[in-house]
């Protein structure tokens, strides 16, 4: 199936609510207009410069996603490029964002990422700190907190990443009830979309399932 077909056949399983974001790192331009001429209103990419490059070129509108981890030397230009900054997982980040999102003019709308699984190998906040970060950027002027974002371990069985879908969603809506613009729970990929959907996302990153297999240089797949 092409990357239309693809497209569309996901979106048509999906509730209208749900945000479909087409993560297009390490595809090209080409096949990142496919999907946005398909109906894709919202991308993700994960690497800030790759993004620049491509952004250069598509001749799209859209909604831009900064899905990967964000280094502070590379928040200027980030905050050019994207709507959304899902992956902001610390004080220092969010500081930086605020003050580059000043510099322009802009506020920034950014997602915190929770590390909910402890995993070492993934950023993101533990449990925790969540409050603490919660507070610090509500002070800052320059970002709007619109939800949390959340990467659920690769388990060999994807049943087991529901009770981790699910205490964010719980998560989710006890600070929802207290905030405003707080709209965003973006937890899923291709390989347990179905369930974090099941479990109350209301974004999920999909590229493989979108535009096909992707080798990483250590020769496993991942499926984002």
């Amino acid at each position: 199936m092409s990357v239309a077909e693809n497209f569309r056949e996901i979106k048509s399983r999906l509730n209208d609510k749900i945000i479909l974001v087409a993560v297009t790192k390490n595809h090209g331009v080409e096949l990142m207009r496919e999907a946005i001429d398909a109906g894709a209103k919202n991308i993700g990419e994960n690497r800030v410069q790759e993004a620049a490059e491509k952004f250069q070129t598509l001749n799209r509108e859209v909604t831009r996603h900064l899905i990967g981890h964000l280094q502070t030397n590379k928040v200027k230009q980030a905050v050019k490029l994207f709507d959304l900054i899902e992956s902001v997982d610390s004080q220092h980040l969010a500081a930086a964002i605020d003050k580059a999102a000043a510099q322009i003019g802009k506020v920034q709308d950014i997602l915190i990422q929770v590390n909910l699984a402890r995993e070492t190998q993934k950023s993101g906040v533990l449990l925790e700190d969540l409050k603490a970060i919660i507070s610090f950027v509500d002070d800052l002027e320059n970002l709007r907190l619109r939800g949390l974002m959340m990467i659920a371990p690769n388990f060999p069985d994807v049943e087991q990443c529901r009770p981790l879908f699910a205490q964010m969603r719980k998560l989710f809506d006890e600070l929802k009830t207290s905030r405003d613009n707080f709209d965003f729970l973006s937890m899923g990929m291709t390989h347990d979309y179905k369930i974090a959907v099941e479990e109350g996302a209301n974004v999920v990153r999909l590229g493989t399932a979108i535009f096909g297999e992707r080798s990483l240089t250590n020769g496993n797949h991942r499926q984002i």
